[in-house]
């Protein structure tokens, strides 16, 4: 084992993470990420490649460079979608290396906004109410009037940030009760990760998850749980992230359930791998891998049982965006296809690098907002270019961004979680 050189700052009494120099070296060099990483294919720079930052990595495993400024600056534009794992033929685990890169390099951006951050991932994201109250004195920003006036106050830069905030609902989703019954007979009982951003800006989309649910037969629990730590994972915050996943896993598989069902492909990729996340733990190792295998994305839990019944039709033309921790992160892309095909009337149309990153990558479009806006342009560019009524996307992050891009950029198309859509199709069902 080799361990990443910190600084006296990064060490601060902590463990600091190792790095098996042997999953390092399984990249050959021999290029077939270069194209399919969003960053290189803008820069065309070997540092913002996957191959260039596992030289640079390896190297600080080497003690050959320092955490320096530049280092981080390579380590933190990637996006972390993970494009590069489904091209490399020799299977490196790029996601794995990168995150514990980032434990050492911490959150992105200034002092102060490395601050605000560590206070979202350590005060907020953890607590339900805290984020429940926070997202209230959004929406009283917003219908108030106070945003109107202090846009006209901000710096461009503060201003733009501030155009990205979508409108908060008038309601948040909360759980009529802990155990949902199946509508019909029951064919599996199910766990549902009701999440932290997901029942407050897209409670339509859990309402939806749980209809969808129970029409297919499914006894739906909601332990008492918290946030996946997927955000705080990805931004080099992991003990937070790992006393999240430890109250997830003790919750979940109380429940005894036969799978826990998330619709948000970031969360699902991050709980998949909570056994690499508490791979030291000798409390949790073993749970953890019990949770991850049962661990399912909405879509691939729901074609994997079948749909119940007649659908109705929905005639509507559909353009599909694969998310990157979905496509690439859980290597689901048959399933939800196949589940939109199945509604009648519905018409999928591919296009072109649906699997591309959009540019959301959690906060990234926040942090690294010139880059992602590059990448938000071209994939405007294949939505209008495959000419539909509609973009689905199962992935809170690529929904929001697909919305900004297009009213910004345009085409301006409704923007669908899967759920939604099987949700329509399957109608009103009595109970």
């Amino acid at each position: 084992m080799a361990h990443i050189h910190p600084t006296q700052e990064q060490t601060n009494n902590a463990k600091v993470p190792s790095l098996d120099l042997a999953e390092l070296y399984q990249c050959v060099h021999c290029g077939l990420c270069l194209n399919q990483c969003p960053t290189y294919r803008v820069t065309r720079l070997e540092a913002e490649s996957p191959r260039g930052r596992i030289h640079l990595v390896k190297a600080a495993a080497d003690g050959r460079i320092e955490l320096n400024d530049r280092f981080k600056e390579h380590l933190q534009l990637c996006l972390l979608c993970r494009a590069c794992e489904s091209a490399c033929p020799s299977g490196v685990q790029y996601g794995r290396i990168a995150e514990t890169a980032r434990e050492l390099i911490g959150p992105p951006g200034s002092p102060l906004v490395r601050r605000i951050l560590n206070f979202v991932f350590t005060q907020l994201l953890p607590y339900a109410g805290r984020l429940k109250l926070a997202f209230t004195l959004l929406r009283w920003y917003q219908r108030t009037g106070l945003q109107t006036v202090a846009r006209l106050l901000m710096p461009a830069k503060l201003r733009a940030m501030d155009a990205m905030l979508p409108a908060i609902p008038a309601k948040f989703f909360q759980p009529t009760a802990n155990t949902l019954p199946a509508i019909g007979p029951r064919r599996a009982r199910v766990a549902m990760l009701n999440g932290c951003v997901m029942p407050l800006l897209f409670g339509d989309v859990n309402e939806a998850t749980v209809r969808v649910l129970r029409r297919s037969g499914c006894e739906v629990i909601f332990p008492e749980q918290t946030c996946c730590g997927a955000l705080n994972i990805h931004n080099g915050e992991q003990v937070a992230a790992k006393q999240m996943a430890r109250k997830n896993i003790d919750a979940f598989l109380a429940a005894d359930v036969d799978a826990i069902v998330v619709n948000a492909a970031g969360c699902g990729a991050a709980m998949k791998e909570y056994d690499f996340l508490l791979r030291d733990d000798p409390e949790y190792a073993d749970k953890a891998k019990r949770f991850a295998a049962l661990v399912k994305d909405a879509g691939e839990f729901v074609a994997g049982l079948g749909l119940v019944g007649r659908l109705q039709p929905i005639n509507l033309t559909v353009t599909y965006q694969d998310p990157c921790h979905l496509a690439h992160g859980q290597k689901i892309r048959r399933q939800p296809r196949e589940l939109l095909q199945a509604i009648p009337g519905l018409k999928l149309v591919e296009m072109d690098g649906s699997d591309r990153c959009c540019g959301s990558a959690g906060i990234y479009n926040l942090t690294h907002a010139g880059m992602s806006q590059e990448l938000l342009k071209e994939k405007m560019r294949g939505v209008g270019a495959a000419n539909a009524d509609a973009i689905v996307a199962p992935n809170p992050g690529c929904m929001l961004q697909l919305r900004y891009g297009g009213k910004t950029y345009g085409p301006q198309l409704p923007v669908y979680h899967l759920m939604d859509l099987l949700d329509r199709a399957y109608g009103e069902v009595a109970e």
